[in-house]
């Protein structure tokens, strides 16, 4: 048996049983070899035996001081593989708790209710199979895409040409357009400078002319306008002459009607205050009256209302006389209670009556 450093406590011990078992076998066997041989040939095989002996008796004394010593430090041994044994079964329970914890990740990413051994070969084929399945539509994506920029860059450039086209066209036609506007300005200005001088002087002949023509109207019209503006003034004086005197008119005519008003006014103020004087003797006479009346009225509730207390008086002392009676004995508590609700509703109705 081999014994080495990751060997466990009954391993080391077995080990020991074992070589003190075939240390003693051996001690049993020489002893047992001495005592048989008596022939010569017995004898020499005897000290080559001896000798043998010897020498497994030096190995068997070494290995059993190696065993004294593996016994001294056995203690020291079996405390450092008790802490190797608790870190072990640390470590075990921190990967069980981990694959546990690992095991409850996958059930609640992938919703999965039983976990087997080849749930996570499952897993990762599947993983393999997404990834090659969104690898293949991405790269048809990215050909799709590629395709379609392709598309729209040879678009472009067949629009961009065509503009470029339209710009050269438009160029040519603008450039083509100024020459022949130039020439034609060119023409006409040496049409115009070789034009007859006589044309000239009657063309200036005929504008002088006309200029004259303009300038007589024009003042013609002023002489006219300077007309109207005299008698726009002559009328503006004499309009307001005839505001001053209207304004004195109105001012007399405003004192007149004044006076006249003040008049009238007083005597108007007369009338009403003679209405007036005698709408406030009428309601006057008609307050005294209705005084009078209230009066009257009071008078008549207020003997109403002492007739009423002496009548709720008797009605008291007719209920206090018939409830003695009841208490006596000529009635029970039934008739007092009744008598007493009759006379309590006497007493409302009279005081309602008030």
């Amino acid at each position: 048996m081999t014994i080495n450093s990751k060997s466990t406590k009954t391993e080391i011990l077995a080990a020991y049983k074992e070589i003190e078992k075939q240390n003693k076998s051996l001690e049993a066997e020489v002893r047992k070899g001495g005592l048989t041989s008596k022939t010569t040939n017995q004898v020499i095989v005897e000290k080559k035996e001896v000798v043998t002996v010897k020498n497994y008796n030096n190995d068997i004394s070494a290995t059993i001081k190696s065993l004294e010593q593996i016994q001294n430090n056995f203690g020291s041994a079996v405390s450092n593989l008790s802490e190797r044994l608790i870190s072990e079964s640390t470590k075990l329970t921190t990967i069980r708790n981990a694959i546990a914890q690992e095991k409850s990740q996958l059930e609640q990413l992938h919703k999965l209710t039983d976990i087997e051994d080849t749930t996570i070969d499952t897993l990762i084929q599947q993983y393999q199979a997404n990834v090659k399945r969104f690898t293949e539509q991405l790269n048809q994506k990215q050909e799709e895409s590629q395709q379609e920029i392709e598309t729209l860059l040879e678009a472009w450039t067949k629009e961009q040409e065509t503009h470029n086209r339209l710009v050269k066209t438009r160029d040519d036609e603008y450039r083509k357009t100024q020459q022949r506007q130039q020439l034609e300005y060119e023409y006409n200005l040496n049409l115009e400078r070789n034009l007859n001088q006589e044309e000239y002087e009657q063309e200036q002949k005929i504008k002088q002319e006309e200029l004259k023509l303009t300038r007589t109207t024009i003042e013609k019209q002023w002489q006219e306008r300077e007309a109207a503006i005299a008698k726009q003034e002559q009328d503006y004086s004499e309009a307001q002459i005839k505001v001053s005197a209207f304004e004195e008119q109105l001012k007399a005519k405003i004192k007149q009607g004044k006076e006249e008003g003040t008049g009238i006014g007083n005597y108007q103020t007369k009338i009403k205050t003679e209405l007036r004087n005698r709408e406030i003797i009428g309601e006057t006479q008609n307050y005294q009256l209705r005084i009078e009346d209230l009066q009257q009225i009071i008078q008549q509730q207020e003997s109403r209302i002492n007739k009423l207390s002496q009548q709720l008086d008797t009605s008291l002392q007719q209920v206090q006389n018939l409830a003695v009676k009841a208490i006596e004995g000529t009635s029970n508590r039934n008739s007092f209670e009744a008598m007493k609700a009759i006379a309590l509703e006497q007493a409302k109705t009279q005081i309602k009556n008030k």
